[in-house]
């Protein structure tokens, strides 16, 4: 075996005595830190995210190590799906201007929210989804999901959105030219509550890249190759990726690396 790897043979005896190293240890200790931090994520981060979940837990690395021990390990994120637009605008009678003008930051809650609505297939049918997200703390406030693609779907979301948020006349409330936003109903609940109305232009998907981006995440993090047998199965995905982890365990690049449920409580003691 010596001969054929080149190496001598008290190369190889020195080899076998040898105590492991330090290092080696080491890298053994964060592989195992990094294959439960992927775990826990649910192959949902990148070695961004793994390199601050693990000084979060005090564990000092460098994340071009990380990112090394990734590589050689075959530790690989899901891979993602661009987005495609999806709205249906060519019904929807009423259109409010673009207001928002994709300023998706706030200083502070209940500026401005960002909604939209999609739809998730199950072996008996589509399960449509509707949210609200605050831009201030990207955290999903409102959501409602039915097997119909209808005016209530979307003011349940409105409904639980404002439950329990301090408001005040001025909200930007921003989505795109979906004929459901643009109800007579709808329109009344945020005149209701003060709130700006603002629309996307046509067929501009960037102009709500917020709500679109939390859409490409949920798909590409949770629905991605998954079978849902019907559309109670896909409710109770759906509830503990919004309220378990997404809200309250996924950390956020924007967001300086803290979960949006963190963000809102910043903005509590501040």
């Amino acid at each position: 075996m010596c001969f054929v790897l080149d190496v001598s043979i008290s190369g190889y005896y020195g080899w076998r005595k040898r105590p492991v190293s330090y290092r080696q240890k080491e890298e053994e200790r964060l592989l195992k830190e990094i294959r439960q931090a992927h775990l826990d994520a649910k192959e949902r981060y990148g070695t961004i995210k793994i390199w601050e979940a693990l000084r979060s837990k005090g564990i000092q690395c460098g994340k071009h190590r990380v990112a090394r021990i990734r590589r050689i390990n075959g530790i690989e994120t899901r891979r993602r799906k661009r987005f495609k637009v999806t709205t249906q605008s060519k019904y929807t009678k009423w259109i409010a201007p673009n207001v928002l003008k994709r300023t998706f930051s706030a200083d502070q809650p209940n500026k401005a929210w960002v909604g939209d609505v999609t739809c998730i297939p199950t072996r008996n049918g589509w399960l449509y989804l509707a949210v609200l997200l605050d831009l201030y703390s990207r955290k999903v406030i409102g959501w409602s999901m039915s097997e119909r693609n209808n005016a209530q779907l979307v003011l349940n979301a409105f409904n639980m959105a404002i439950n329990g948020r301090q408001l005040k006349p001025g909200l930007i409330h921003h989505t795109d030219r979906g004929a459901l936003y643009g109800s007579h109903e709808y329109r009344n609940r945020l005149c209701q509550y003060g709130m700006i109305p603002s629309m996307s232009r046509k067929g501009d998907c960037w102009d709500n890249a917020v709500a679109e981006s939390f859409f490409s995440t949920l798909k590409n993090e949770l629905t991605l190759g998954k079978v849902f047998w019907n559309r109670d199965h896909a409710r109770s995905e759906i509830f503990q990726f919004i309220e378990i982890f997404y809200n309250r365990q996924r950390i956020h690049q924007t967001l300086g690396y803290i979960t949006p449920e963190a963000m809102e409580q910043r903005a509590v003691y501040n």
